[in-house]
């Protein structure tokens, strides 16, 4: 369902259990990096994942450490608590071939006051003939289903993810939230995002109700505002670097990935106070790779008020660090005074109607013309790459499909040159959209 909310399935466990490995063979991809020697997983991995038609985000984490007291520090504590209140579902990895340890019983005491689905996957057993002798003592730990699997070699991974996937309930929208402008406001602890939301409430005071948040632990808002419905998904703040450690680091941007799945429109603000940040960026690049229309606020403006220096170097790294999100409006505001944040509403709707147009065929086809005779296309292997026709596919980006005789011969630089002609041709300036490449079926006479 479009827009529908991908559930976030954690791997957990000690260090080196085979997290890593195993987030690479379900994910398909060697993201993580694999090494025997613990905790090299420093920086948290996530990939979406689709199976059985599907999609979850898992999530490879870093490992659950003990101290030489074999109890939990409290920075474990920390870490474990956050990446298990951001997850949906736990998967609690456990190692064969190191044995039952006291770790794992303190572990899975501490998820077992956990309400969420949590497996218990044994790893490192390479076939059925060493799941009775490996498998039994984990029985201790007191779970009733244990899966047996080899993250390395694929052994039982199958069968334990048809059954991860088969709990997992679609997330349904109702009829209230079919025509409405879902919304994620998403920043760093302390830029003003809380501000920014009761300004938003708080200057139209027509709540229409607090609802349960599809974002766990979280209300999600819903505003009725000049006939229109607006939902204000609530995140989490992300994490600046030196406010907390490393280890807790990795899991402080889940709840922002997680509402960039739901939302329409992405509101990223910006403190000019501090200007652009590593943590800034990584949420511009999330956003850029789910297609997600944002507006970027600039918010504490009335902090650099007057002076213009200071301003133009705010301006100028935001313009560097969005240069591949050119598209997104740029807002200065305050929200503690409210300056500025009247122009937002009238923003987002026009990004939103931007985001769910639809075209006639027949216009997508002359813009197409019009692009390949302005710049023609270049040759690949010796032939003239070809532009047949192209057709809308989906909103939320607007999606279009353009049939080429040799999809893998354009070229990143005229593939862009083909979305400025779109976006231009379109109307489309405030958002981005989405051109795929595919070869035109041949004919087959028999």
């Amino acid at each position: 369902m479009e827009n529908s909310r991908c559930p976030l399935v954690a791997l957990v466990g000690r260090p080196n259990v085979g997290k890593s490995t195993l987030f690479n063979r379900i994910t398909k991809a060697r993201k993580a990096i694999v090494d025997p020697t613990p905790g090299v997983t420093r920086d948290r991995h996530y990939e979406k994942v689709t199976v059985n038609e599907r999609q979850f985000i898992l999530i490879d984490t870093g490992g659950i450490e003990l101290n030489r007291d074999e109890t939990m520090s409290s920075l474990i504590q920390q870490q474990t608590r956050q990446a298990i209140e951001e997850a949906d579902i736990i998967v609690l990895l456990l190692d064969a071939k190191g044995g039952l340890l006291a770790e794992d019983y303190e572990v899975v005491k501490m998820l077992r006051r956990v309400e969420k689905p949590l497996f218990h996957v044994v790893n490192k057993i390479d076939g059925p003939e060493q799941e009775e002798t490996l498998l039994s003592q984990f029985y201790e730990l007191g779970v009733d289903q244990l899966w047996g699997v080899s993250a390395e070699h694929g052994y039982g991974v199958t069968s334990f993810l048809d059954t991860l996937v088969a709990g997992m309930t679609p997330v349904e929208e109702g009829d209230d939230l079919a025509n409405t402008i879902k919304i994620a406001c998403i920043g760093r602890p302390n830029v003003g995002k809380s501000s920014l939301i009761n300004r938003l409430l708080g200057q139209e005071r027509m709540v229409v109700s607090d609802m349960p948040g599809t974002t766990r632990d979280s209300v999600d808002t819903m505003l009725e505002r000049s006939g229109r419905n607006y939902l204000l998904i609530d995140t989490a703040g992300i994490r600046r670097k030196g406010k907390v450690t490393e280890k807790i680091e990795k899991y402080s941007v889940l709840r922002a990935l997680s509402a960039l799945e739901q939302c329409d429109i992405a509101l990223l603000l910006i403190d000019a106070g501090e200007g652009i940040t590593e943590q800034d960026t990584k949420v511009i690049s999330y956003a850029l790779e789910r297609g997600r229309a944002c507006l970027i606020l600039v918010n504490k403006w009335d902090l650099v008020k007057g002076a213009k220096k200071q301003q133009k170097k705010i301006l100028d790294e935001l313009a560097l660090a969005t240069r591949f999100m050119e598209y997104a409006p740029v807002l200065n505001i305050s929200a503690l005074s409210g300056s500025g944040t009247n122009k937002i509403f009238p923003v987002l709707d026009e990004v939103f109607k931007q985001y769910t147009t639809e075209f006639s065929t027949n216009k997508l086809n002359k813009i197409l013309q019009q692009a390949t005779e302005t710049h023609n296309p270049p040759l690949y292997k010796g032939k003239r790459l070809k532009f047949y026709y192209t057709t809308q596919v989906g909103t939320k980006p607007p999606t279009f499909i353009v049939f080429v005789n040799y999809p893998k011969g354009v070229h990143f630089s005229y593939n862009r040159f083909l979305v400025n002609q779109f976006s231009t041709g379109l109307g489309l300036d405030k958002i981005p959209i989405k051109i795929i490449l595919k070869e035109r079926q041949r004919k087959t006479y028999t």
